[in-house]
């Protein structure tokens, strides 16, 4: 493991201790074919839903850190998949992902969005970090390795997991681009997993010429598929290349081999059943009250379940690795 550009010690050691931590927790990731990781900080900025949606850039300025795996020594270019983690924050299945990349060739850049804010994971407490703050995080790991002499530029592929899976969504917005970044060319493809879609935004519409896929359990009580599955109709009415696959009877993180039994997490939050839209001054509103919506509203639930099906995530791997061959051209 290398770690890059690291002047302060502390943060030598967090990162160390974050990634190493990872990898003993998931032995499937010390299987993966690597010849190179290497552990990259890099600035982003902590913004609240209001700001975000307003366009400021002076928010809380935060250190982040991500882990490349160069699936090949040498020195040619490669394709590679930026990964933004759930609320849980990085776990087994993201790693599994990285494996699966590296072994067809195409490098992987997993992005800590947590640990740099004190944040261990926000199952039971969404309000620690705004819904789309990891769009600029996704913006900024993309500036990072649009610079790498390993990556190529025009190769750069977003993907991410449920909270992880909304933030690769929507930055796919022209207008999110244009106040936030990135600086460099955008990414090649939007890759999410059981994202939630329970909110709409100015100009949502108006995405990215470039190919967007979701994946997503019907059977979901986390992130229910019907509020995607509103918005990609929405979007192909607009021409976009965008494409939603539901698996009959499969849950939420579905492709977690580490959650069978399923698992129900009495005290995680979850906006199923509220209808969120962006109102004047960039305020998030709940449709139903047309108040600010807040984490302690009556239509935020509690309880939903995690539970792996193992057809959703074969077909899933299938699909996923199709088309990234297809765009990325490892």
């Amino acid at each position: 493991m290398l770690v890059i550009g690291l002047k302060k010690s502390g943060l030598r050691l967090l990162l160390s201790t974050v990634f190493l931590a990872q990898a003993a927790a998931n032995p499937i990731v010390a299987q993966a074919q690597v010849t190179r990781t290497e552990i990259h900080p890099f600035f982003s900025t902590t913004l609240t839903d209001q700001e975000f949606l307003t366009g400021r850039k002076e928010g809380k300025p935060v250190t982040l850190a991500g882990e490349l795996r160069l699936p090949r020594a040498g020195n040619e270019r490669v394709p590679v998949v930026v990964l933004l983690h759930g609320s849980g924050g990085i776990s087994g299945y993201v790693t599994d992902w990285e494996q699966e990349f590296n072994a067809m060739g195409v490098a992987t850049f997993v992005v800590d969005s947590f640990a740099g804010r004190s944040i261990v994971n926000t199952n039971s407490d969404q309000s620690q970090l705004g819904r789309l703050a990891m769009i600029v995080d996704a913006y900024r790991a993309l500036d990072l390795l649009a610079r790498h002499p390993r990556i190529d530029p025009t190769r750069i592929a977003l993907m991410g997991f449920s909270r992880g899976g909304r933030a690769a969504l929507y930055a796919s917005m022209k207008r999110f681009q244009r106040m936030h970044g990135p600086t460099s060319p955008e990414f090649s493809a939007y890759i999410g997993f059981y994202p939630d879609c329970s909110a709409t935004f100015r100009e949502d519409e108006d995405v990215a010429e470039k190919p967007i896929r979701l994946f997503h359990g019907n059977a979901d009580d986390y992130a229910p598929v019907a509020p995607c599955r509103a918005y990609v109709e929405r979007l192909k009415a607009k021409g976009k290349d965008v494409q939603l696959t539901e698996y009959p009877g499969a849950g939420h993180l579905f492709d977690c081999r580490a959650c069978k039994p399923p698992i129900k997490l009495e005290k995680a939050q979850t906006t199923r059943k509220c209808q969120l839209a962006e109102a004047k001054d960039g305020v998030i509103v709940n449709a139903g009250t047309e108040k600010p919506f807040t984490y302690a509203d009556p239509c935020v639930e509690y309880g939903p379940t995690i539970a792996f099906d193992e057809n959703a995530s074969v077909l899933a791997r299938k699909a996923v690795k199709e088309f990234v061959t297809s765009t990325l051209k490892p």
